[in-house]
């Protein structure tokens, strides 16, 4: 995995911005992608898939129940 990319639930971090799941879905899709920035024909399909990996984490740690954190 992306060594960047850094742990974004709480304990480890108390306010997840977009800014912070934006970024760390745009670091896993291009380590999985192989493309640092996809060329014009790869655009679309690069971005959609930044989009929906932003979407899932926010998801993901919206849906989560940490211990001893919140109710």
């Amino acid at each position: 995995m992306c060594r960047s990319i850094k742990t974004l639930r709480e304990p480890y971090t108390p306010e997840v911005t977009e800014a912070d799941v934006q970024a760390a879905a745009l670091q896993y899709v291009r380590k999985i992608s192989g493309f640092r920035a996809p060329a014009a024909h790869n655009a679309a399909a690069f971005d959609a898939a930044v989009a929906a990996v932003a979407t899932a984490t926010a998801t993901l740690l919206a849906q989560l129940k940490i211990r001893g954190t919140r109710p």
